[in-house]
């Protein structure tokens, strides 16, 4: 399992880098460790499994917020597994549910770097396109008039080519937080993201592939309040090595 690692903790919460590769949660069809796995193995004494199985047996000896906490395993928000970057999550219940508020509000800055195909202009600007489940595939997302508001800001840091094609290296700043919204927005605006397995026809996936290792998108600012002290927190993260020296 690729590691995360840990850039600042307390005795709330922690803020990892997440690895390319690596997934968030666990499912019947995902057969290697997660970082739920991961959380529960670093942290064992907040997720004592035996105690947890034996007061769930008995929901009179644990809240409701607990039960979420634990099945969670502090897990606040996610990223996709082939996604790499910053992530928050808990070590109590009461944090737990205090930064999904902030998320639900609105008041977490997520930001991210990503590579697409194809020319972006303007080179400033925001997409705001609502997003729902595609019917025919449940495994991905597309614009849909009847799904849920989605936005995002981004702006145009490096234009690139390779073999005569062109390329955007992009900041974006994710307003609403849904699943793939990113990666179908730029696809839907004929700006796919280059690596991605899912939204790419196969040839030009593989073609990618031939420059670059994975997905190209990585998130490297977050920034929230912290739950007891209220104080701004703010956390951000290089490319890592093998994105880097693509857009170098």
């Amino acid at each position: 399992m690729p590691e995360p690692s840990v850039l600042f903790q307390d005795s709330y919460l922690l803020v990892i880098n997440k690895p390319s590769g690596l997934v968030v949660n666990r499912a019947e069809s995902v057969k290697e460790k997660t970082l739920q796995d991961w959380m529960e193995e670093k942290y064992p004494k907040i997720f004592d499994l035996k105690n947890i199985k034996a007061l769930t047996k008995n929901k009179d000896n644990i809240s409701e917020e607990e039960i979420v906490f634990l099945n969670r395993s502090g897990l606040v928000h996610r990223l996709d597994k082939d996604t790499s970057g910053l992530m928050v999550l808990a070590k109590n219940s009461k944090t737990l549910f205090n930064l999904q508020s902030q998320f639900k509000q609105r008041k977490v800055i997520k930001k991210y770097y990503c590579l697409v195909h194809g020319k972006v202009e303007p080179k400033v600007g925001d997409i705001r396109l609502p997003l729902g489940r595609k019917p025919q595939d449940s495994r991905k997302f597309t614009v849909r008039l009847a799904g849920r508001k989605a936005v995002t800001e981004y702006k145009v840091l490096k234009y690139l080519s390779w073999e005569n094609e062109n390329f955007s290296f992009v900041e974006v700043n994710l307003k609403t937080g849904r699943t793939h919204q990113i990666r179908v927005h730029f696809k839907y605006l004929s700006h796919p993201l280059v690596g991605d397995k899912i939204y790419l026809s196969k040839k030009r996936y593989k073609k990618d592939l031939l420059w670059c290792p994975r997905l190209f998108l990585h998130s490297f600012f977050l920034s929230f309040s912290h739950p007891d002290s209220l104080k701004k927190l703010e956390f951000k993260t290089d490319l890592p090595a093998d994105l880097e020296k693509i857009v170098e």
